[in-house]
């Protein structure tokens, strides 16, 4: 270890505290340097720092991430002390404060909410080759893995809920699919090249909107207009091709008060897992004028269009063990003219551009008004394989293309066709927000409007050597028809979602205490349109509304400058999705379907002194009536059948802790802990059905007490950031998972006798490496950052599905990845 030694001559001391000019909160980790020299330190935990300067006059520069440097001369005499006193920087940004009210940001030891903030410059030192959701692994209660391992098909958990029960804002704008609640994380790649800060709330957060988020919020606020006038270019490569090049510029703020930043990138691969090879672009505008003291506004618009091929089946752990890829292998792919291609469930391409303009009105000092007209225009699906199976297995357990095709020439007819599974959507919004300050309370009201196409169909986009290919799924189509590429078949519908909804909160905020109330209501009405299993004059179905509503509140109490104590709870019921509403993709409405209902409680206590923030909390929630559909296989008529399963009721209880430590003023120390006891309450009846709504069967599943899957309950993390040498920052994480259950179908546990839970997985530990230095080129700022992720090279099941006997044997899995890298190297101008 090497250290830093300061001058032995004549010193005095200067003293002082930097806070973010906006929202007057601590800077953490800035930069306080003596221009000319390599005398410098960092402010601590509450913003302060001491630095040792010599004695004479001094220019001193103050610079964080994502802030706009100052500097300040200063004369400091032998032995003297000197207080700056607090110093506000002010963020690279045009409004970036706006969209942080509008956004419903929450604040240390005054918003009573469990959060963690991710910030710009743990963004670019840690993310390296990781995709969004795995930036968030080291937060308590979060659980993110790669998935099925293709190109942003990551997925992550919160509490043990999945991205349909989290609320996803970007820039204050929902994002979650308007039919399922999902968001799928390759549509929204790009953003890793423009995040400005990450804010993850658990529990029900302190959203005014009316969102899904059973288990908490996400609110990913971009960079919008930089202030300042350059930009950055950045180039890497990383482990199994991975080769990136982006670039970001601005105008700065123009003397007639326009701001234009633009950033793009492309990130090509061949991928870690076989056959997994992705070309990916990103692109983002942003447009600002300020118009006078007390109007702006702003248009945004960024999209990630991509393709990748990935894998969409789990295999046994049997299967990975003894095929000569190993963990790496891949079922849904073969090779086709020379090339990895993907089979059923083997390709993805999508492109879901967003847009917004946004109108901020200072209407005085006490009142402002936020509207922001968006939406959002997609295109694109996933690769099937249809007909009278998927494409042959080849003796090496990869897709045999070559022998497909020539039975389909032979035959005349494709016995197998491929074609893309379409899910693209117009969705157009409007979200207008009223600030009021009255003294120490704050008085907000909205009204959030919503209106969303979603289409779906199957397209044929190759008939793999045939010259035809037969499908009698449409009514409206006379049988035998033969069809051809571009032909739509298997089904075609819309689904059409309309929403309208008020929200109100009052905030009341001193020094010592603070508390909020917000309530929402809102009318969300759903219609299908089918074209295939109706005929023309019955194919809209029947108009289904829901109110939903919520209330919650919560209150801080700081007692005294360094602790504090918060509590909040609330209620709310959500609308069934848009699949639980109508039976099997038809227009039968389930008469079942019911309003879930959500009661959570969040109990926290906060310490926060100069080297130390610690975070401690325990947390309720009891989802009630949850409902599903599942689709069932029985193996020996081979037909698929609709599961209505109402009703499920799930527990999800657990305590959090997170740590951040300055043992000294180059280290950074974080620590986590988050273990929950989630578990299903009750056995539940359901029906399940044939393909014409006719009941099969009455059944009941018996869950009760089984431990929910498809998260570790059990997750622990410590992370070392230490600046070793001026400029060089070396950082380490270690992240360990437990008490992960395979995740499982309910229609599959019908069996009274078989009450145990599902498998669950071995505990994994993974050690993370990653690196930055900076250095000058010329007059420009220059870095180079490196991630090394399981270094060790650890053989860890990241997830599982459930088996007949609850065993390692007859589950399905995938591995996580072994160790994987990338570098890069960033020139800001």
């Amino acid at each position: 270890m090497l250290l830093n030694v300061t001058a032995l001559f004549a010193q005095g001391k200067v003293t002082g505290k930097l806070i973010d000019a906006d929202t007057n909160e601590a800077l953490i980790g800035a930069a306080i340097v003596v221009e000319g020299t390599s005398i410098g330190t960092i402010t601590m935990i509450d913003g302060s720092y001491t630095l040792d300067v010599p004695a004479q006059t001094n220019t001193l520069q103050f610079s964080y991430l994502g802030y706009i440097n100052q500097t300040k001369e200063i004369m400091v005499g032998d032995g003297q002390t000197k207080d700056l006193g607090v110093i506000a920087l002010a963020p690279n940004t045009v409004g970036i404060n706006e969209v942080l009210v509008v956004s419903a940001i929450a604040r240390d030891r005054e918003t009573p909410v469990a959060l963690s903030n991710i910030k710009p410059q743990l963004i670019e030192e840690k993310m390296g080759s990781q995709e969004f959701p795995e930036l968030l692994k080291s937060t308590p209660s979060v659980y993110a893995t790669k998935g099925g391992g293709g190109f942003g098909d990551s997925r992550i958990t919160l509490r043990g809920f999945d991205s349909n029960n989290i609320g996803v804002l970007i820039n204050g704008v929902p994002v979650n699919d308007m039919e399922s609640g999902k968001v799928y994380w390759s549509n929204w790649a790009g953003l890793n090249d423009v995040l400005h800060s990450v804010q993850v709330q658990r529990g029900l957060g302190a959203s005014r909107l009316a969102l899904s988020s059973v288990g908490g919020t996400k609110n990913i606020i971009t960079i919008a207009t930089e202030a300042e006038k350059g930009g950055s270019a950045y180039v890497g490569i990383g482990n199994d091709g991975r080769v990136k090049q982006s670039f970001t510029a601005s105008t700065g703020l123009l003397d007639n008060n326009w701001a234009v930043t633009v950033s793009g990138a492309r990130t090509q691969g061949d991928g870690y897992i076989k056959g997994t090879s992705f070309d990916a672009y990103s692109y983002f505008l942003n447009v600002s004028k300020i118009i006078n003291d007390d109007h702006r506004i702003s248009f945004t618009a960024f999209g990630a269009p991509q393709w990748h091929n990935q894998r969409g089946w789990k295999s046994s752990i049997e299967t990975l063990r003894n095929h000569r890829d190993g963990k790496r292998y891949n079922p849904n792919v073969g090779v086709r003219d020379g090339k990895w291609y993907g089979a059923g469930y083997g390709y993805n391409e999508y492109h879901k551009p967003q847009m917004s303009l946004n109108h901020y009105w200072n209407i005085n000092e006490t009142m402002m008004l936020s509207t922001a007209l968006y939406a959002s225009f997609s295109q694109g699906g996933g690769r099937r394989m249809d007909g009278d199976g998927d494409v042959a297995v080849g003796p090496d357990g990869y897709r045999d293309f070559d022998t497909t095709i020539a039975d389909n020439v032979a035959s005349g007819t494709s016995n197998v066709v491929e074609g893309l599974s379409v899910n693209q959507h117009n969705w157009y919004g409007v979200l207008s927000t009223l600030t009021k300050t009255v003294g120490n309370m704050k008085i907000t009201g909205g009204f959030d409007g919503r209106y969303y196409v979603g289409e779906h169909y199957k397209e044929i986009t190759d008939l793999l050597g045939g010259q035809y290919f037969l499908d009698d799924n449409n009514v409206n189509r006379p049988d035998n028809t033969p069809l051809v590429e571009g032909d739509r078949y298997s089904y075609h519908n819309d689904g059409i979602v309309k929403w309208a909804g008020l929200f109100g909160q009052v905030e009341y905020t001193t020094e010592q205490y603070s508390a909020f109330l917000t309530a929402t209501i809102s009318h969300k009405n759903y219609t299908r349109i089918d074209y295939f299993n109706y005929t023309p004059d019955n194919q809209e179905s029947e108009s289904l509304g829901f109110t939903p509503w919520s209330v919650k509140g919560g209150f801080n109490y700081n007692i005294n400058e360094k602790n504090n104590v918060y509590l909040n709870g609330g209620y709310f019921t959500r609308s069934p999705f848009f699949r639980t509403a109508y039976l099997n993709y038809t227009n039968e409405v389930n008469k079942d379907a019911k309003y879930e209902r959500v009661l959570s409680f969040d109990l926290g206590y906060g310490y926060t002194s100069r080297r130390l923030n610690v975070k401690f909390g325990a947390y309720y929630t009891n989802w009630l009536d949850k409902g599903l559909v599942r689709t069932f296989y029985d193996p020996n008529s081979g037909d698929d059948f609709a599961a209505n399963i109402p009703g499920l009721n799930a527990l999800h209880t657990g305590v959090e802790l997170e740590v951040t430590w300055k043992p000294i003023n180059k280290m950074d120390v974080h620590g986590m802990f988050s273990l929950g006891e989630w578990i299903w309450q009750d056995d539940v009846d359901f029906t399940l059905l044939d393909d014409d709504q006719n009941v099969i069967g009455e059944y009941k599943a018996y869950l009760k007490d089984v431990h929910v899957g498809n998260a570790a309950q059990l997750t622990a993390a410590v992370g070392v950031n230490y600046e070793v040498l001026p400029k060089l920052k070396l950082g380490f994480d270690i992240n360990h998972y437990g008490k992960n259950f395979a995740d499982f179908n309910p229609v599959n546990r019908t069996d009274a006798n078989d009450t145990s839970d599902s498998w669950q997985l071995p505990d994994a530990t993974i050690l993370d490496l990653n690196f930055r230095y900076g250095f000058k080129i010329g007059s420009l700022d220059a870095s180079i950052y490196g991630n090394v992720n399981n270094l060790l090279n650890v053989d860890y099941i990241i997830d599982a599905e459930d088996g007949a006997d609850h065993t390692a044997e007859s589950a399905l899995v995938y591995y996580g990845f072994g160790t994987t890298w990338a570098t890069g190297l960033k020139i800001n101008f």
